[in-house]
């Protein structure tokens, strides 16, 4: 099934009149012009590769439309409503529904505004980032009521990096940690993360937003506080303050440092948005319109093969569906993809006339004497529990001659095309997927070969991830950002081990000649003799 988010929706042109109210302005705790790494918008770095994204401008800017709608007839009744406005920028739209207070009343989202301003590059390569996602965002926000506003809010969690992580183990565009992840419906496992899954996980965080905002009655702010800070917190300030007579508005409450800045940062975007004139900057352009849609499949898919039968290249199809930590869509779900429109169509013509199980091919091993279900895991190098889940089985009881499926068909790896779209993918899962950013705060005594040592990373990379030319001018207090990787790299597939099921009628010789390998190491590679008898179903080890 094919869902696509190209349904269009007509908005009506209402006016309306904004009242505001004075309030005393909270001065930042830390000048904008001299914030701290830690205090600028989470994901902010550059961790993603921009190619791998679908370019910004899908379809050629059209002629600015006319300033206003022209209405036909002049109206008679209380009840006229006046015609659809159609919009050809998503972003305008978007601002069309904004509903949060006035982003103008308070000095620290003023300045947020202009700190934004005076930052076009980084926005440029946020809103390159959003480019995908911003018609599917502005589509659920619609459907659900929601303020406009909150497809920025991605910027000031991840700046639209799915890949972002922060040093409080929040994960993904929507910086969802586990446990409200799983509460959300994000599933987490070695297949795949749904936190870094933009479609799913967008889906999580309205749910989780339009929880907050019933809990708060309404309370914009507050919700947003919430989540951020966690919402039991925020409620714990909101109840106090009512006790001792005091507003509970996000302004009155107190709030970790983080918080009290978070609100700001999201209205300064606000204040971007509706008067970009005023503070020099374009609203960035995205056609209203639908660039990709989603194909969800019967079973467990091989992503290579999904990108070979889409015609979608193996990068694209990756920065599409960050989620997946591995070749393939995971055994328990999701099994769905994000493509691009044309390639999401070729998909799905093609799951109409084969048979989806040909999406995910299996190899086999046969347990031998001595084999337990951990040791074949570790040389497979797969975890237990998948090896578990990929055969059926409730334990670790195997038995003599058994014969146990693994993922993926390593004969597939006989294709070249298959090997080069097999070790992209394995190379920009590793370089993204497998790193968590962390950031380390240097004290007294550390160099950065000590902080090296301390991570397992090189201090070349310590110096490329912070720009760091001098490494003896090092500044205690300076947070570092950095990469480490719990999941070391595979062997690339090229030059790899396959193995070969004898087929009916195989020979030694047939074999050899059919991988271009020597007949004497196909021999010494499987202990064979030149008297050995090969028998249909046995497997035998082949060194490309």
């Amino acid at each position: 099934m094919t869902s696509r988010h190209t349904i269009p929706l007509l908005y009506l042109a209402l006016a309306a009149c904004a009242t505001t109210q004075d309030s005393t302005v909270p001065e930042l705790t830390t000048p904008v012009n001299a914030i701290a790494q830690q205090d600028l918008p989470r994901g902010s770095g550059e961790s993603i590769d921009e190619h791998l994204f679908i370019p910004a401008t899908v379809i050629p800017r059209p002629k600015p439309a006319a300033a206003s709608v022209q209405v036909p007839f002049a109206p008679t009744s209380e009840y006229y409503v006046a015609p659809p406005v159609h919009f050809d920028n998503v972003w305008t739209r978007l601002i069309d529904s904004f509903e949060l207070p006035d982003c103008k009343e308070h000095k620290s989202s003023r300045m947020w505004a202009k700190w934004y301003a005076d930052h076009p590059d980084y926005l440029a390569r946020v809103f390159k980032r959003a480019q995908p996602w911003a018609y599917f965002i502005a589509e659920e926000l619609e459907l659900r009521g929601m303020p406009g506003e909150l497809a920025l809010l991605p910027i000031v969690e991840s700046a639209y990096d799915p890949f972002a992580y922060s040093s409080g183990r929040a994960l993904g565009t929507w910086q969802f940690i586990s446990s409200t992840a799983k509460t959300y419906g994000l599933k987490q496992n070695w297949w795949y993360d749904g936190r870094r899954d933009v479609w799913a996980s967008t889906k999580a965080a309205l749910d989780y937003l339009e929880f907050l905002d019933r809990k708060f009655n309404g309370d914009w702010l507050l919700a947003l506080a919430g989540y951020n800070s966690g919402e039991n917190r925020v409620a714990r300030r909101v109840r106090g303050n009512l006790a001792k007579g005091k507003p509970a508005d996000f302004w009155n409450i107190k709030l970790p440092k983080e918080t009290v800045g978070y609100v700001p940062k999201l209205l300064g975007l606000t204040c971007l948005f509706r008067d970009p004139e005023n503070y020099g900057v374009e609203l960035p352009f995205t056609p209203n319109q639908a660039v990709i849609a989603t194909v969800k499949m019967e079973t467990q898919s091989d992503l290579v093969l999904v990108s070979q039968i889409s015609e979608v290249s193996i990068d694209v199809l990756f920065s599409l569906n960050p989620g997946y930590n591995r070749w393939a869509t995971s055994p328990d779900g999701p099994w769905q993809v994000v493509l691009p429109i044309e390639g999401a169509d070729k998909l799905q013509h093609w799951l109409k006339s084969e048979n989806p199980d040909g999406l995910m091919k299996w190899d086999q091993v046969l347990v031998k004497s001595g084999d337990t279900i951990s040791e074949l895991a570790a040389r497979h190098h797969l975890p237990v529990k998948v090896l578990r889940s990929s055969n059926g089985l409730t334990g670790d009881l195997i038995k003599i001659g058994q014969k146990l499926r693994l993922p993926r068909d390593q004969q597939l790896l006989v294709d070249p095309l298959y090997i080069a779209a097999a070790q992209e993918l394995q190379q920009l899962q590793f370089g993204l997927i497998a790193s968590e950013r962390i950031h380390h705060t240097i004290r007294a005594g550390e160099s950065l070969s000590v902080i090296a040592d301390r991570y397992k990373v090189s201090v070349r990379n310590l110096q490329k991830w912070n720009g760091i030319t001098n490494p003896n001018m090092l500044r205690i207090g300076k947070v570092l950002t950095l990469f480490h990787s719990p999941i070391p790299p595979k062997a690339p597939p090229t030059n790899s081990t396959i193995k070969h099921v004898v087929k009916r009628g195989d020979s030694l010789w047939t074999i050899s000649r059919r991988y271009k390998v020597k007949l004497n190491d196909l021999m010494r590679w499987n202990d064979l003799g030149k008297s050995s008898v090969i028998q249909p179903g046995q497997f035998l080890k082949v060194v490309l």
